[in-house]
C-alpha cells in the first residue's frame, strides 16, 4: 500500500515522461516494480536513478564490491525493498550466506576486500566525502583505486535516491522478492 498522496502507476496512468522507462523495466525484470511505479510520479527521479544505477552498474567495481556498497546503503537507509532485491542479487551472484547474513545485520565481514567497501561507504557518508588519507590509503589497500572511490559516492548517490523515496511512498514489497524480505522490524514496511 502506497503511502498518501503517491500513487503507483501503471503504464497507462503514469506521466509521458516516464513510461519509457517504466517499459524498460518491465522488458529487463519481466514485471513493474511497485517501487518503480511510485517513483514514476516524477519522471525527472525515476530517470535519475535509472541513469545512476546504470552508470554505477558499469562502473570499475566488481559486481559484489558494488552490491556490498547497495546493501550497505540499503541498510543503512532501512528500505525493506532494496534489500530483498539485492539480498537477490547477491544469492545470484554466488555470494556466501554469511555475506549476506552479515550485510543485512549491519555487521562486519569476514572477506577483508568486501569489509573495506562496506566500511569506506559509510565513512564516506559519515564524513560527507571528507575522508582521510589514512581512510582513503586503507581502502586502496586492498586493491581498489582512486576511480573506484569516487565511484563509491555514484553508488551512494544512485541508492540513496531510491532508499529514500521507498521509503517516503511507503513502496511495498513485490511478491517476486517476498523471500528475500527482511524479517527485521527496525525496518519500515
Amino acid at each position: 500500500m502506497s503511502h498518501a498522496p503517491f500513487v503507483c502507476h501503471t503504464l497507462e496512468s503514469a506521466p509521458q515522461g516516464s513510461r519509457g522507462a517504466m517499459r524498460s523495466t518491465i522488458e529487463h525484470l519481466g514485471y513493474l516494480p511497485s517501487g518503480v511505479g511510485l517513483l514514476a510520479t516524477s519522471p525527472h527521479l525515476l530517470e535519475g536513478f535509472l541513469k545512476a544505477s546504470a552508470l554505477f552498474e558499469r562502473t570499475t567495481l566488481d559486481p559484489l564490491s558494488r552490491e556490498v556498497l547497495i546493501m550497505t546503503i540499503a541498510t543503512r537507509n532501512g528500505c525493506h525493498i532494496c534489500i530483498a532485491m539485492h539480498t537477490a542479487r547477491l544469492h545470484a551472484l554466488g555470494a556466501t550466506t554469511e555475506i549476506i547474513n552479515a550485510l543485512r545485520g549491519r555487521q562486519e565481514l569476514d572477506d577483508p576486500r568486501l569489509e573495506a567497501i562496506r566500511r569506506f561507504t559509510h565513512q564516506v557518508i559519515d564524513d560527507a566525502g571528507a575522508v582521510s588519507a589514512e581512510t582513503l590509503e586503507t581502502f586502496m589497500g586492498h586493491g581498489y583505486t582512486a576511480q573506484n572511490a569516487l565511484e563509491v559516492v555514484l553508488g551512494i548517490g544512485a541508492y540513496t535516491m531510491s532508499t529514500l523515496a521507498n521509503r517516503m511512498t511507503r513502496a511495498p514489497l513485490d511478491e517476486p522478492l517476498a523471500a528475500y524480505a527482511p524479517e527485521d522490524n527496525n525496518v519500515v514496511r
